[in-house]
């Protein structure tokens, strides 16, 4: 059934035919000339996206199936992926019509199902074949113009007379001869020039996020799982350089040309496509593609059961050997029941989201499978950054933590991952930071392009009182993935006292992510060791009103114009010891309050408190000027050398 919305102005004259022109917007569709012009300029458009077009605006805005769309053109053609083809097809006509698929004007997608032309369209007369057959006889005649605004120098042909007068000379007829060859060989070497005499090597890729075409946003885990997986077991399998899944995420549900992203990206190639999944059955496709003429190199689909773990891998070693660049495949990993991998998949994906709830999915995984050493290094992983990030009580924390954390390097002794979460368990539990940086190397060594592995080890070395390497292995972090710990390295700028470096980075990230909660935080108290509290407040509101607490950030306001810089803190102070009487609140972060009060006795008992807990903020606050002021006091120099005797430094 048509379209309600959809009202073509249809001149009674016109015919719907192989030959017929159509009107929408600001373009003139002719099928005959097979051509799309946008306010009168020609626009360039691949056969199959442009077939695709004619056939959503010849059908009047009536929804045209997917499996009407591979039949009519597709049919004819072998070992081709329909699936991919039809999906590149949809996204070249977005691109060309500037086509916004959140909010389309011309294409609207039905789910699962297929397409319908939804801009209002008008059938224009057909011209009588003799009138144009006429026509293009009388232009014949005449000199063609230049277009104003060709579409390309190189195609721009001009008309080029025959007749020479018969006084020339021979003279006349050489030199003419001699210019035009010179003309022939200066279009090669242009068009040789812009199209390359031989392709280039492709040596980076990136990982666009795969789309969840099932229809159920309740998949989206899956498809950001399946991403993940796709990114590691390429960069494990082949010698391409591949950026990292955070730094490409920012891309998701973004429709913008592809040289563009690789572009930004710093990458040769793109591997996109999309995962759905119906029952127990897990359908993916993916397409590689050339980012400087956005060709295609391969594409496959691929049907699995939903939680088969070897899905990933088999695909990453079929693209690295498409590129040549494949590596010896190691030993087959050891069976993963699919119920146990989804679970790990959801906790992986709530890990970035929503880390409170990935703990569970993680413990599911790790009960349906007991030898499942991902997920134990998930589980050490929520356990772990739960207790740092006040999330979790460190006194119930760091005991599971520690034995997930065991568990996943005895099942996978060369797992970075488990090495990462072991390494975690002497930084944060044991303040053991000897075995923590060895950890942290070992890691690295296992997987030197994982740009977390180089942020984790900037704070072990942080906190063994080396800033200067922690800065560099923070500056390899962000090399490596951008977006994954955007803060890294303003917080080792800010640990060396470095604020103005810190304040300068934490501008450039908030550039591009300006509603980053953390960064905002981060700003905030740079700027409170700094000294300059009204800033550091306007700091704090930003991050309130990004977090969607904009009644707080009032409150915040009210108090610091009441009573300054000690009235915020006095209000701050209030707010936090009200929620510890339910939720674990760090009694260092209690104590830092209390010292920039000046409270000298509150601050040493709450320090005290976080010592005997060994809460994980502990091992910062020799760094923060706001306890300055005890550095004489016996009491505080007594906690700091425990901490010291305990850390083995």
């Amino acid at each position: 059934m048509p379209n309600p919305a959809f009202s073509p102005e249809i001149n009674s004259s016109s015919v719907r035919g192989p030959d017929a022109v159509y009107e929408f917007s600001e373009f003139r569709l002719n099928c005959g000339r097979f051509e799309l012009l946008r306010k009168s300029y020609p626009l360039r458009l691949e056969r199959k996206p442009m077939e695709l077009l004619i056939l959503l605006v010849s059908r009047g805005g009536q929804l045209v199936s997917r499996s009407e769309i591979a039949e009519r053109l597709w049919s004819s053609e072998v070992f081709v992926d329909t699936e991919h083809g039809i999906n590149t097809a949809i996204r070249k006509l977005r691109q060309t019509l500037r086509d916004d698929p959140a909010e389309p004007k011309f294409i609207q997608t039905v789910t699962g199902v297929g397409y319908r032309f939804i801009a209002p369209v008008i059938i224009q007369p057909q011209a009588n074949q003799s009138q144009v057959n006429q026509s293009q006889v009388n232009q014949s005649q005449v000199p063609a113009l230049p277009e104003t605004e060709p579409a390309d120098p190189l195609q721009v042909v001009r008309p080029v007379s025959t007749s020479l007068a018969p006084a020339r000379t021979h003279a006349h007829r050489a030199l003419l001869l001699t210019a035009a060859a010179a003309l022939v060989l200066l279009c090669f070497l242009l068009a040789k020039h812009r199209l390359g005499s031989t392709p280039r090597v492709i040596q980076s890729l990136a990982v666009l996020p795969l789309d969840n075409v099932s229809g159920d946003t309740g998949q989206e885990y899956l498809a950001a799982g399946m991403t993940d997986e796709l990114t590691t077991m390429i960069a494990r399998n082949s010698t391409l350089r591949i950026t990292s899944r955070t730094s490409v995420m920012q891309y998701k549900g973004v429709h913008r040309p592809l040289s563009e992203i690789a572009h930004a990206l710093g990458v040769d190639g793109i591997v996109e496509g999309s995962v759905a999944r119906e029952g127990s059955r897990l359908h993916m496709t993916l397409q590689l593609i050339r980012a400087d003429t956005d060709s295609h190199i391969w594409a496959q689909s691929f049907n699995r059961d939903s939680g088969d773990p070897a899905l990933a891998e088999e695909a990453a070693q079929e693209i690295a050997k498409q590129l040549h660049s494949a590596t010896p495949v190691a030993a087959t990993q050891r069976y993963i029941n699919p119920e146990a991998h989804d679970a790990y998949l959801r906790g992986k994906y709530l890990w970035f989201s929503n880390m409170q709830d990935s703990g569970a999915y993680f413990r599911r995984a790790t009960e349906l499978q007991p030898d499942y050493a991902e997920a134990w290094a998930g589980l050490a992983n929520y356990y772990g950054e739960g207790a740092a990030g006040d999330l979790l009580d460190p006194r119930t924390a760091f005991g599971p933590e520690e034995e997930a954390a065991k568990r996943a390097l005895d099942l996978a002794p060369d797992s970075a991952e488990a090495h990462l979460a072991m390494a975690a368990v002497y930084l944060i539990a044991h303040w053991d930071f000897s075995n923590a940086d060895l950890e942290s190397q070992r890691a690295i060594s296992l997987d030197p392009r994982n740009g977390e592995m180089y942020y984790f080890r900037a704070c072990v070395l942080d906190a063994m009182n080396r800033p200067a390497e922690a800065i560099e292995a923070a500056k390899r972090s962000i090399e490596l993935a951008p977006y994954q710990r955007p803060s890294a390295l303003a917080e080792m700028y800010s640990f060396a006292h470095q604020y103005d470096a810190a304040l300068s980075d934490l501008r450039l990230r908030l550039e591009t992510q300006p509603n980053n909660t953390y960064l905002l935080f981060l700003q905030s108290d740079v700027w409170r060791r700094k000294g300059d509290y009204k800033e550091a407040v306007d700091a704090w509101q930003r991050m309130l009103v990004a977090s969607g607490d904009s009644a707080t950030a009032r409150q915040v306001r009210q108090a610091y114009e009441n009573g300054g810089w000690r009235g915020f803190l006095r209000w701050q102070l209030h707010v936090r010891e009200g929620q510890a009487k339910s939720s674990y609140v760090s009694p260092v972060e209690l104590a830092g309050y209390h010292a920039q009060l000046g409270e000298r006795e509150q601050t040493l008992a709450l320090l005290e408190e976080g010592y005997r807990q060994r809460a994980t903020d502990m091992r910062w606050i020799h760094q923060d000027p706001a306890y300055d002021f005890l550095n004489g006091d016996p009491h505080y120099r007594s906690i700091l050398n425990r901490m010291g005797e305990l850390a083995g430094s």
